[in-house]
């Protein structure tokens, strides 16, 4: 595996993990170090993708959705456990550095989005945003493609659910209060840990959490329909915070918390496994271990139904926790159900939609 022999300041990992999808890789002569062939590059690059299509299917029956948009691919946030890490492969990059570092834009999707909802075809639906990458990396502030793609949803009334980590959310909330007024939308902020030097370790280009529950304060209180996702809860690492994290959420506003299990997909495995030893050795086989006993003796369970919340005693005890939590706090364990009742094509007469 390719690396930096130092952690990366600002970096989830110094590596880059063979692409499963290649025959060849590059291995280096121990004797000789590492040579610059191999050595990943740890600036960002952003990369113009062409994609024609704004939208996105799901396949998978965990997620409450069935459509996304993904405005951009690969992210900054570099969050060390991210389960979309391996998406990167299919674009011929690693699931390690390049995923942080090589950011494909979709600048042209907002235009994209608005043809597409245009169409006679397209059945009204609620749109997630995002189903893999955050929709509010830091590059957002300048090129505002999520604030835009908003715009288009909101001219069409077309409802649409939002989770992210990110404070710049909040940027939105005229456009976010407009769909709102039709019951049209729903922002779920991650929570992953109030401690904020493993934080800036696990999630090193995010909000810390102060500043994402203060942004559950701002979108509560512009009247947005908002809650909390404490995910991933990583065993022996930050389980232990679940009652807590839920006060905060509620005392911030949240009206839900859902939940999630760390999954460690494919590269990511060793990526997490390498992160532990490199900032957390004393606890790195505890956490192995314990996130073995919810996979079923494995690093990552991949089976729908199952790979969100785990198996076993320990997932067992984690899920009541949550529910014993959400109880004591008054959230729900999930946001509201969103109305495709006001949906227009604007533009289009009357006459035309019969």
């Amino acid at each position: 595996m390719a690396r930096y022999r130092d952690p990366i300041r600002g970096r989830g990992t110094n590596a880059a993990p063979h692409n499963r999808f290649e025959a060849e890789r590059f291995e280096p002569d121990p004797e000789t170090g590492f040579a610059d062939l191999e050595t990943p590059d740890p600036r960002t690059e952003y990369i113009a993708d062409a994609s024609r299509s704004a939208l996105s299917k799901n396949q998978s029956p965990d997620v409450g959705f069935d459509v996304g948009v993904n405005p951009y691919r690969g992210c900054t946030h570099g969050c060390v456990w991210c389960y979309a890490r391996p998406t990167h492969e299919y674009l011929g990059y690693s699931a390690g550095l390049d995923f942080e570092t090589k950011i494909l834009v979709k600048h042209e999707l907002p235009e994209l989005l608005r043809a597409q909802l245009a169409a006679k075809s397209w059945k009204p639906q609620v749109i997630g945003m995002s189903g893999v990458t955050d929709c509010y990396q830091p590059i957002e502030r300048t090129l505002r493609i999520t604030r835009r793609a908003l715009e288009v949803l909101a001219d069409f009334r077309n409802p649409c659910s939002i989770i992210s980590k990110s404070q710049l959310v909040a940027r939105d909330i005229d456009v976010l209060q407009e769909l709102a007024r039709h019951d049209a939308v729903s922002v779920t902020i991650s929570l992953t840990t109030l401690d904020p030097e493993l934080a800036r370790r696990m999630e090193p280009r995010t909000a810390q959490p102060n500043a994402r529950l203060a942004t559950v304060t701002r979108l509560a209180r512009a009247g947005i329909p908002v809650g909390v996702n404490l995910a991933p809860i990583v065993p022996g690492l930050t389980d232990h915070e679940i009652p807590a994290l839920a006060e905060a959420a509620a005392g911030a506003g949240a009206a839900w918390a859902g939940s999630q299990l760390v999954r460690l997909p494919y590269a990511v495995k060793d990526i997490f496994s390498d992160w532990l030893a490199a900032h957390y050795p004393d606890r790195r086989e505890k956490v192995l271990h314990r996130i073995g006993d919810v996979r079923d003796g494995k690093l990552n369970d991949a089976r729908f139904g199952v790979r969100h919340r785990g198996t076993g005693l320990w997932a067992e005890q984690i899920a009541e926790l949550v529910a014993l939590a959400r109880r004591r706090n008054g959230l729900a364990s999930s946001g509201p159900a969103l109305s495709v009742a006001a949906f227009r094509r604007p533009g289009t007469s009357q006459l035309a939609l019969f």
